[in-house]
């Protein structure tokens, strides 16, 4: 199963098994991250799993959906190139090592 490094707003990291087909957001609260929401459930509408990709692996990512474009430009803390919403990046094999910076603020 692939690790996902979730780092926290103020620099501490917590890598965590993340099982194959599972979000990243869906890990995250899984296993109790701060930092990591996801208030609407991984339905892409509320923006509370924005997250920071490493730029180095944002080439791994499925493209950014319409649906998810649209979210990052309601999300709470500044978007990013590398904004991404946690629910919408499933995990595989390929991603493991998946480095993913939670902003200061979800709401």
């Amino acid at each position: 199963m692939p690790t996902v490094i979730y780092v926290n707003s103020n620099g501490s990291r917590t890598s965590i098994t993340v099982e194959t087909g599972m979000s990243v957001m869906a890990g995250a609260v899984e296993h109790g991250v701060d930092g990591i929401v996801g208030q609407c459930g991984g339905n892409a509408i509320c923006g509370t799993c924005h997250v920071y990709v490493n730029p180095g692996q944002l080439s791994l990512l499925e493209p950014i959906s319409d649906d998810e474009d649209a979210t990052l430009e309601i999300v709470a803390a500044e978007r990013r190139p590398n904004s991404r919403l946690g629910c919408q990046i499933t995990m595989k094999p390929e991603l493991d090592g998946l480095i993913v910076e939670m902003p200061e603020f979800q709401l």
